[in-house]
Formats: structure tokens, C-alpha cells, sequence
């Protein structure tokens, strides 16, 4: 027998049960519309700012300076380009990512792409795991091991916001956004950056990612920015604003859903380049270039910037990205596990087993590599999720540029073009990556 909640109002995990919940009016003024379709990106950004992105981008800084700058860009653009094709797909088709694919390929493919997408998504948690785990200890003091087994608590969390409307959770994802960015912001302030360094940085060059270390931490930068989830995320929440029938009611929508993942993906993107630019500015320029640990980085801020404060904010900032990511990993697993098999569990039952699937692997890598291994834990957390980008990336493009779906809103040659390059780089760099860590 099959689980449906009833109402809107008690399912704000559900995308599925809340399509068209929050009206848009054609009356308000731009500002107003603008204000009721922005929410989706937010949650989407959340992911980008979670406690993996924070591994890559400390490493990178530490070791290498401004030189991967450009790399947190890059992705910043490649991401915005991504979702917008999700954006564009849950407006104009009315289905989300998994099940446009359950409708459109053999039961044998969805399946494989069903767990391919929950890896990823079991990746994601055991990032969030371990850095909210990792916060624990350096504001609480507890061990690292009960830090990890607190996250499970987080299940309450979720129940206890069983009754709560879409736009409640939307208001919580943004306060817990508001916190990371203005942590980050009054530590730049403790520990200005080289503005001069920053332009370097920005600066591509291809050739700083002739290392393999680097060419890894780059694609863990890429894995902890486009995160293949968030494309079914996206292609869902999106829904939860309401669109007309009709090419124009669907040109207004995407233009409003536009400027709201644009908006949240720059502040993202502006985020990840502070933290790698901190660890820059103070690890690098020090000539601490082994920084590779979140821990390490915390212990040392307060030391080289000459204020107690930085670690602190550094501190609330981390569990802030912690929390924020894990209501959106429920929302997408639910997503996925609805999309590919068309199958409906309560939302507190899928926030218990993808907890408890990322619990073991965070358990058994803290207690068997040690605590100062979570930093090379999250990097690799990243890089599986890379690696499984292009299974989402490929069905994408190719229904976003089917006009039997599209309409007039399918990819224009340009953006096929765009799209399908993006595409290309990610699988070589992925190959290239497993080469030469295996050779």
C-alpha cells in the first residue's frame, strides 16, 4: 500500500504534493513577482555551499594560493548554465529530471540511473555528516565519533517541520545561508585578500592543472559545485510556483525562475571563492600549504589573523552549511526515488535510511583513518559526486533539446553547443582523473 500525505501543508518535503502551492500574481509589480518565484534557487544554492565545498576550496587555497580561483568560477558559470536547463525543463514539460527519464527510457536504464543517483546523493550526506560532526567538536568539544552519530538527530529536525508550508522551510534554508555568507564576510574583513591575487587567480590557465593534485582537487571543486542532485532538484522545486498554460505564462516563469538561480548560484559562487580565498590569504601566504583539514584550518585561523573571532564564525559557519544541505538532500532523494520508480515513502523514513546509509561509511573512515582524515574524506566525497555528473548531464540536454518536449523553449544550436561541450570537458576530466590515479 502506498504512503500519499493528504495536503500541501503537511508535506513541504514533497515537491510532488505542493505543485503550483505558491501563486505568483500577474498583478504584482515586477519587484513582487520576482520576490514569490525566488525560493527554488535558494535551496538549490545550499548544496553548493555545503561542508565539501569547504574541503576542496581550504585544500586548494592552502596548497596552491589564487591559482585555482578561476576553477570555483568556472564552475560557478557551468553550474548556472545547468540549472537553468533543469529550471527550464520542470517549467515547460511539468516533470522533473527522473521522471521525464522514467517515461522516456527502459525500466533497465532508470534503474541504473536511479543508483547512480543515489550514490550521489549517499556522498552528499556523508559530506554533510562529517561536517557537521566536525562542527560539533569544535564548538562542543565532543569527540568526532559522537559528533557524527549527533547528525542522526537531524531526523527530529525534519518531523518537526512535518507541518511547516514550502515557503517556512525556503525562509529556514535562507537564514542558514544569511549566517555562512556573513561569516565568511567578517572573516575576509579580519584577514583582508591580495586584491592583485585575486585577479591572477580569476585568471584561467589551464596550465596550472598539469599536476595531478591539482587536476583532483579541481574536479573535486567541480563534483562539490554541480552536484548531479541538484539537477533533480531543481527541475522539481521549481514546479512549486505556479505557471499558466502556454508559451507566455512559461516565458514569464522562466524569466522570474531566471533571476532567482542566478542570483542564489553568484552568491554561491561568491561564497565557495571567499573560502578558498581565506585559506589563501592566511594558510598560503604563511606558508602553512599543508593545510588540507577543516580542523586544521579552524585551529590556525585565530593564530595567524590575530582574533579569536575568525575561528569562531569559522565554527558556526561550517554547521550552518551542514544543517542547510540536509534538508535539501531529503527533498532530493524523495525526488528521485518518486521520479525513477515511482515510489512514495513519508519523508522522515527517507531521511532515516539515506542518514543511515551515509553514517556507516563517515563511522568506520573517522574511526579507521582517524579524525585529521575527514579532510581527504570530503575531497573524495566530491569527486564520486563528479564523476557521476555526466549520467545526470546527458538525459538532461538531450530532453531540454527535444522539441517534442520543449516547444519553443528547446536548445537553440548555440546552447546545444555550450551545453554539449561543458559536457565533454567533465567526462575527459573524470578520465583523466581515474587515469592517473591508477596508473
Amino acid at each position: 500500500m502506498r504512503f500519499r500525505l493528504p495536503q500541501v501543508a503537511t508535506a513541504p518535503f514533497c515537491p510532488s504534493e505542493v505543485r503550483g502551492s505558491v501563486v505568483v500574481p500577474a498583478g504584482l509589480s515586477f519587484l513582487g513577482r520576482a520576490l514569490r518565484s525566488a525560493g527554488p534557487g535558494l535551496l538549490v544554492a545550499v548544496g553548493y555551499m555545503d561542508p565539501g565545498n569547504w574541503a576542496t576550496d581550504i585544500e586548494a587555497g592552502a596548497r596552491y594560493g589564487y591559482d585555482l580561483l578561476f576553477v570555483v568560477a568556472l564552475c560557478g558559470v557551468s553550474a548556472i548554465l545547468l540549472q537553468c536547463l533543469a529550471m527550464r525543463l520542470g517549467i515547460v514539460a511539468e516533470r522533473d529530471l527522473a521522471r521525464m527519464a522514467r517515461e522516456r527510457y527502459s525500466p533497465a536504464a532508470c534503474r541504473a540511473l536511479w543508483i547512480l543517483a543515489e550514490i550521489a546523493i549517499i556522498a552528499t550526506d556523508v559530506a554533510e555528516v562529517l561536517g557537521s560532526a566536525l562542527a560539533f567538536k569544535l564548538l562542543l568539544g565532543v569527540p568526532l565519533w559522537a559528533g557524527v552519530l549527533l547528525t542522526g538527530l537531524d531526523t527530529v529536525i525534519v518531523l518537526g517541520l512535518k507541518g511547516s508550508g514550502f515557503r517556512q522551510v525556503e525562509a529556514i534554508i535562507l537564514a542558514l545561508v544569511t549566517t555562512i555568507a556573513l561569516c565568511f564576510a567578517a572573516q575576509l574583513v579580519i584577514a583582508p585578500p591580495d586584491a592583485a591575487g585575486i585577479l591572477a587567480g580569476l585568471t584561467p590557465d589551464l596550465g596550472r592543472l598539469g599536476e595531478t593534485h591539482a587536476l583532483y582537487l579541481a574536479i573535486g571543486i567541480l563534483g562539490a559545485t554541480v552536484m548531479p542532485h541538484n539537477l533533480y532538484l531543481h527541475s522539481s522545486i521549481v514546479q512549486t510556483r505556479a505557471a499558466g498554460p502556454g508559451a507566455p505564462a512559461h516565458r514569464e516563469a522562466i524569466r522570474f525562475a531566471t533571476i532567482d538561480i542566478v542570483v542564489a548560484l553568484l552568491l554561491a559562487t561568491l561564497v565557495n571563492g571567499a573560502i578558498l580565498t581565506l585559506a589563501a590569504t592566511t594558510f598560503h601566504a604563511s606558508g602553512h600549504a599543508g593545510v588540507n583539514d577543516i580542523e586544521d584550518a579552524y585551529r590556525l585561523l585565530a593564530p595567524i589573523t590575530g582574533a579569536a573571532a575568525a575561528s569562531l564564525l569559522f565554527g558556526i559557519a561550517l554547521f550552518a552549511s551542514g544543517q542547510s544541505a540536509t534538508f535539501t538532500g531529503t527533498i532530493a532523494g524523495q525526488i528521485i526515488l518518486e521520479g525513477f520508480l515511482d515510489l512514495k515513502i513519508p519523508c522522515w523514513q527517507r531521511r532515516v535510511i539515506t542518514r543511515g546509509l551515509a553514517l556507516v561509511p563517515a563511522l568506520i573512515g573517522v574511526v579507521w583513518l582517524g579524525d585529521h582524515a575527514v579532510g581527504r574524506l570530503l575531497v573524495l566525497t566530491q569527486v564520486i559526486l563528479s564523476v557521476q555528473l555526466p549520467f545526470a548531464i546527458y538525459p538532461l540536454i538531450r530532453f531540454t533539446s527535444d522539441r517534442g518536449i520543449m516547444g519553443e523553449h528547446a536548445n537553440g544550436p548555440g546552447m546545444r553547443i555550450v551545453a554539449w561541450t561543458l559536457f565533454g570537458v567533465i567526462a575527459a576530466a573524470n578520465v583523466w582523473l581515474l587515469r592517473g590515479l591508477l596508473v
